[in-house]
């Protein structure tokens, strides 16, 4: 394998996924419509998108010796990811536990595993981990992921930040990232202000870019995304499609946006991708076995070009 383009530094989940007809109350027993299990991890499903669209990618993350483990690490290689730096450790595999109703929402519970394991400051890491980007997210030790954003940094990568889990990021994190993508709950964590439709997105996006990344991504469902860089604020409305299952769409949205980022597009043309993307892969089922690859966008209708909004003053 050449060279890669995008390095991901994140989670490998085995995700266990059951469809229901909707959640279940406390207490109660529902008869679920279906089992699936799918390899997953948001490190991992940002990878494979990342790979689908054409980027040359490698993983970094943790694995358990065990058959959830073995079934990742297959699954990443089939997709033509480099997984020299995917190692196998003593804890278990990560697993996710996804229930989807008749919506095509999921509401998830992670138990972490092996990616607890995750570190950066191997020396193999400082010496051979090379890539134009470097894509994170917090599903692995938040310790860890500044170490590889500071590495990465170092060696000239443009630092995407994906903060989900919601979380609180460390000052020294703030000014290596440049480009954060983030949804409506994440956003709304990250900048402190309320984001319900593209204009409160806005405000929060121009906030949260004070803090230092130079464009801020702010992905919001069926309202579309919103991106604050130096151009501005500007919304792209979304694709109308039915839902099935929105389980990975997120990180396809992201993994599609940085491989277009890699290839030289600029962050709209990016965008755009993103978003036709994730449209496809919200009317599939599952986390890894939804996310399209390059050929079949395709037969995806083009995102129309972005509206302008006011931003808060830089």
């Amino acid at each position: 394998m050449d060279s890669p383009q995008i390095v991901v530094f994140g989670s490998l989940n085995m995700d266990l996924m059951v469809r229901v007809p909707r959640a279940p109350r406390g207490g109660e027993t529902l008869r679920g419509l279906g089992f699936l299990a799918n390899p997953g991890g948001k490190g991992a499903n940002q990878a494979v998108a990342c790979a689908r669209q054409g980027a040359r990618v490698a993983m970094v993350g943790c694995v358990g010796q065990d058959g959830f483990g073995e079934a990742l690490r297959n699954a990443l290689a089939a997709d033509g990811i480099g997984i020299t730096h995917v190692r196998a450790v003593a804890q278990s595999t990560g697993v996710a536990v996804v229930m989807v109703d008749d919506e095509g929402e999921n509401r998830i519970t992670l138990v972490p595993g092996a990616n607890e394991s995750l570190k950066a400051d191997d020396a193999a890491f400082g010496r051979a981990v090379v890539g134009q980007y470097l894509l994170l997210q917090c599903e692995v030790p938040m310790p860890e992921v500044v170490v590889a954003a500071r590495a990465m940094r170092a060696k000239q990568a443009t630092v995407v930040l994906n903060p989900a889990p919601v979380c609180q990021l460390p000052a020294e994190l703030w000014p290596l990232v440049d480009i954060i993508v983030a949804n409506e709950i994440e956003a709304a964590e990250l900048s402190g202000l309320p984001v319900g439709d593209a204009p409160s997105a806005a405000m929060a996006a121009s906030s949260i870019r004070r803090r230092g990344p130079s464009t801020v991504i702010v992905t919001l469902g069926a309202q579309g995304v919103v991106v604050a860089d130096g151009a501005g604020c500007r919304h792209f409305a979304a694709l109308a499609v039915r839902t099935v299952d929105t389980t990975a769409a997120g990180d396809t949205f992201i993994g599609a946006m940085c491989a277009a980022r890699a290839a030289g597009q600029s962050t709209d043309a990016a965008v755009m991708r993103g978003i036709q993307a994730a449209t496809l892969c919200v009317t599939r089922a599952g986390a890894q076995a939804s996310i399209p690859r390059f050929h079949e966008l395709e037969h995806v209708p083009p995102v129309d070009p972005p509206s302008p909004l006011v931003c808060l003053p830089q």
